[in-house]
């Protein structure tokens, strides 16, 4: 369970120097937007040697049907990245497509099958919406959905996506719920876009607390400054873990039950679900504090 991915310029060594100390439970080298294409045969090399030796780097490839994914894939692929974030996808289709790569270049490079996940951020083309629920059972690489409001508003022509005050215009709202869903569908986490104003970090707060409130299981972030409060909006509180025990352990009590009484209230197998997110959160956390402790 990723609380923040923190998105970095693959181009950058000073960047991915920057970020690799932010504190974000995931890394992104983004070979797409921030890097130039004239910069990009420079940026996958780069990448390749950051991602050696860590295991929480991701990599935005540039999208799938372009010139471009192929030579990003074939030269980070063979470092082992933890996964691949895919841009603008029309549909599941792509996903599945990306996967099929995924499996021809890992055995290419002896790395064990199916262990790079996918992130997709699905809904940066219009006709990508009509199509959400294709990533149910799409792939078992299929980590995470996210969502993105900037390609998707000037595909439409919209002169703005956000409101004076800052809050998605309907049209995102709505790409932003179908994600929310779409995830939840598939069974894997939801991670809420940008927040693109940087240094407002009371927005930022009240954005990442809203979006944990709504179901969201983590958030993209695009400056390190960011990290610190998204991994804090994300982290549950001593009772949601508590709780979270609790319904872990009734159900394991009750082997093959759907739903279970609690506090006289019916706890189901969503509840269950997220109860286990919040436990697994909390074991990795844990686990990542013992291995700083000995360094």
């Amino acid at each position: 369970m990723i609380r923040s991915f923190l998105f970095v310029p693959a181009d950058s060594e000073r960047k991915i120097q920057k970020a690799s100390v932010a504190g974000a439970d995931a890394l992104i080298f983004d070979l797409e937007d921030s890097v130039d294409a004239a910069a990009r045969p420079e940026a996958r090399t780069i990448a390749a040697a950051a991602i050696d030796d860590r295991d929480d780097v991701w990599v935005r490839i540039n999208p799938l049907n372009s010139e471009e994914a192929d030579l990003d894939l074939d030269a980070v692929l063979p470092a082992a990245p933890a996964g691949i974030v895919l841009p603008k996808p029309e549909s599941a289709a792509d996903v599945i497509d990306l996967a099929a790569r995924l499996d021809e270049l890992e055995q290419t490079n002896d790395i064990s099958p199916g262990t790079t996940g996918i992130l997709a951020i699905c809904t940066e083309r219009p006709e990508a919406l009509f199509s959400l629920g294709g990533y149910v059972d799409a792939t078992e690489r299929l980590a995470a959905l996210s969502w993105g409001a900037e390609d998707l508003s000037a595909a439409v022509g919209a002169t703005r996506n956000r409101d004076e005050h800052g809050d998605w215009l309907a049209p995102y709202q709505l790409a932003r719920s179908l994600c929310l869903f779409a995830a939840a569908a598939a069974g894997v986490a939801a991670i809420d876009t940008v927040f693109t104003d940087y240094r407002n970090s009371d927005g930022l707060a009240n954005y990442a607390s809203n979006a944990h409130r709504d179901g969201f299981s983590g958030m993209l972030a695009i400056h390190p400054a960011q990290v610190e409060i998204i991994n804090s909006a994300f982290m549950p509180t001593a009772d949601d873990v508590a709780r979270a025990e609790r319904i872990v352990a009734l159900f394991a009590d009750n082997p093959g039950a759907g739903t279970l009484g609690m506090d006289g209230e019916m706890i189901d197998r969503p509840h269950f679900l997220q109860a286990q997110r919040i436990v697994e959160l909390v074991k990795v956390l844990e686990e990542k504090q013992t291995q700083a402790k000995k360094k």
